[in-house]
């Protein structure tokens, strides 16, 4: 009889320390997806208001460059295709990752050739409307990089967290999968060639 208390008592305990274990490690594993979502939320946010602003700033330099039209258009249709292109959490690929990146990349360099219009023009840098604009999308392109930089450390710790021995088996169990990080564009380490 004792014997058998014994058995129950340690088999009790073996069942409870397992629990324990899955139980800590599942919800760490939840814990961490749930910060790279919200963190990917910030991303977004962030993106969003850079969005937003360029309608206005388009507007501001069209009164004043209005046979720009080309530029102008480059910079509304490239704003058009980087807001078309939204991932969540959920669906967080390379490939997706890639096409949001690129989306943003080319809204990226579409601002960049109307800020070279921009230099042509020297009424329009010296437009109040225009200087805080201005201002707005550079603090806003500083906020971008430093929540792509908060996201990449929240994929990193979640990425690490479901690879790492035990965890990797309990994160196949339920499915947890590795997500993208933002990285560098092929052809970012060069600069651009700008002409006047």
């Amino acid at each position: 009889m004792k014997k058998s208390i014994i058995i129950l008592i340690v088999l009790a305990l073996v069942v409870f320390l397992f629990y324990s274990f899955f139980k800590s490690n599942y919800n760490t594993m939840v814990s961490n997806g749930e910060a790279v979502t919200s963190q990917w939320a910030q991303v977004e946010n962030v993106y969003q208001r850079r969005a937003d602003l360029i309608p206005n700033l388009v507007n501001t330099v069209k009164g004043f460059a209005a046979q720009e039209q080309e530029v102008l258009v480059g910079v509304v249709e490239a704003r058009a295709k980087a807001t078309s292109v939204n991932i969540n959490a959920d669906n967080m690929t390379e490939a997706n990752m890639q096409a949001f990146q690129q989306a943003q990349e080319g809204l990226s360099g579409a601002l960049s050739r109307l800020m070279v219009v921009v230099e042509r023009y020297p009424e329009i840098k010296s437009n109040q409307n225009f200087l805080e604009l201005q201002a707005q999308l550079e603090g806003t392109e500083n906020r971008i990089a430093v929540e792509r930089m908060k996201f990449n450390e929240v994929t990193r710790v979640y990425n690490t967290n479901i690879k790492t021995f035990p965890q990797t088996m309990i994160a196949n169990m339920f499915g947890f999968e590795a997500k993208p990080y933002f990285e560098a564009l092929q052809g970012a380490d060069v600069a651009p060639n700008v002409e006047f």
